[in-house]
């Protein structure tokens, strides 16, 4: 009869045993990998609403380097409705961000500061500018889309709503 040590018979068991730790954590790692891949397609693969902008005033063909719906109460009510639909699930509900897009309460926060009333104008409607380019433009770096292009799918109308409901969600008061 072949008979086996205790010794020789542990040894005999490690590499069953190595395998199933490796088949766990492999196990684990798919798990771990396709909840990751799930929510990135959740969040990243959306159809952009429709915005109504019926009660706005038409702004025409040619694009506006400031917003002129601020402090335009009908305007902040299609912007909201715009928003909530359209940017709040990368930029957070209320515009409060969760992390994953910039906190877009603090986009002129750098205006707060100016004494100034003519350099704080002009910080504002650089800020206007930045904005505007942003939506219609998009975000990307190295290839990697972070905020897809809005122009064609919004007219000028619903993107300057948009900024009118986030100027009423700043984070410092101008």
């Amino acid at each position: 009869m072949n008979r086996l040590l205790p010794f020789e018979r542990r040894h005999r068991a490690a590499p069953r045993r190595a395998a199933g730790r490796i088949s766990a954590a492999l196990a684990v790692l798919t798990a771990v990998l396709t909840l990751a891949a799930a929510a990135v397609w959740a969040h990243g693969d959306v159809t952009p609403q429709a915005v109504d902008t019926t009660g706005l005033p038409t702004l025409g063909e040619d694009w506006r380097d400031e917003n002129p719906f601020r402090q335009n109460d009908a305007a902040v009510k299609v912007g909201t409705s715009a928003y909530n639909q359209n940017c709040a699930r990368c930029h957070g509900l209320e515009a409060i961000s969760g992390g994953i897009a910039p906190d877009l309460r603090k986009l002129d926060n750098d205006c707060v500061a100016l004494k100034d009333a003519a350099r704080k104008a002009a910080c504002v409607k650089e800020n206007d500018a930045y904005f505007l380019t942003t939506v219609r433009h998009g975000r990307s770096r190295n290839g990697a889309v972070y905020m897809p292009p809005f122009e064609g799918v919004f007219k000028q109308e619903a993107m300057w709503a948009i900024k009118a409901y986030l100027e009423t969600r700043r984070d410092k008061p101008l």
